[in-house]
């Protein structure tokens, strides 16, 4: 009897023991995992607009900028006067592609205080567009580039916008005829975008140049200096006024020299010659006018 119970025992344990095991070795369920959302990218500070967002094969310049961190100054240029807008618009509709020469905020802080508030939005457009060229120039093509450069800013000719490019070795150089500077660095070379860093902004001739001085007009004579003047311009030319009025005298005529009685020569018969000169008889007696009429 004994031996019954303890058989029944040992077999509740075991059951008990297997059905405790089973339980703790069955798999528990998997927790279901959800998706992390991916925080939205802070949108730029100000009232500035951003520009259009990058489509496939076609980059944005806002975003190539921002990315980088050191054209805070520029970037905030091109937002609030549309340019950057416009670059993503060619970048999309043009096959020519752009090169963009990028001033890091460093070469903004470089100009003289109030440069970019002295210039009127047109001016400021022009100095954006100075540093855009409407063509895709790798580095190497800076080797065999013609000068002047054209940019988008308007005509390259003296005067205007004119800009060139000097190369040695890897080294580009850049001269406006006002400044000149380095290429630094390569920011962005893809998709038909060139984008460089300088360490300068490139300040064109058509603003900031020197103009040319022109001669200046003679100062007007003061009144008092300008009437003596023209007194004694009067005086000087009286003389000549008064004998030019003048009426014309005829001419005195010289009268005739009188004339005076031909000589004549009388020969008397009574042996003396009467001669008469300027109605005087003047008597020679025969000895003496003989000879003469001896040699006549």
């Amino acid at each position: 009897m004994m031996n019954r119970i303890l058989f029944s025992l040992s077999l509740a344990i075991l059951f008990h023991f297997h059905f405790c095991t089973t339980v703790a070795q069955s798999p528990a369920a998997s927790p279901t995992v959800l998706p992390v959302p991916t925080p939205a990218s802070p949108g730029p500070t100000g009232p500035l607009t951003p520009g259009p967002p990058a489509t496939a094969g076609h980059p944005n310049i806002m975003k190539i900028l921002e990315k980088d961190g050191r054209f805070t100054l520029f970037l905030r240029l091109l937002k609030s006067t549309s340019v950057g807008s416009q670059i993503n618009g060619q970048l999309k509709d043009s096959n020519n592609g752009l090169t963009v020469f990028a001033p890091t905020d460093a070469a903004f802080s470089n100009l003289k205080q109030g440069t970019l508030n002295s210039l009127s939005g047109q001016q400021q457009i022009q100095l954006l567009q100075f540093h855009i060229l409407p063509t895709f120039i790798t580095p190497a093509q800076f080797q065999t580039a013609t000068n002047p450069l054209r940019t988008q800013a308007g005509g390259s000719d003296p005067g205007e916008f004119p800009l060139n490019v000097t190369t040695n070795g890897n080294l580009v150089n850049i001269s406006t005829g006002v400044m000149s500077t380095a290429i630094s660095g390569s920011v962005y070379t893809a998709n038909r975008l060139a984008v460089y860093q300088v360490d300068s902004v490139l300040l064109p001739w058509s603003i900031f140049g020197t103009p040319v001085p022109t001669a200046a007009p003679a100062p007007a004579p003061a009144p008092e200096k300008a009437k003596r003047k023209a007194k004694a311009k009067a005086l000087a030319l009286a003389p000549a006024q008064a004998q030019a009025q003048a009426p014309l005298k005829p001419a005195e005529k010289t009268p005739p020299a009188a004339k005076s009685p031909p000589s004549s020569t009388t020969v008397d018969t009574s042996g003396t010659v009467s001669l008469t000169v300027h109605g005087m008889v003047v008597t020679i007696g025969v000895a003496v006018f003989a000879p003469l009429l001896v040699l006549q």
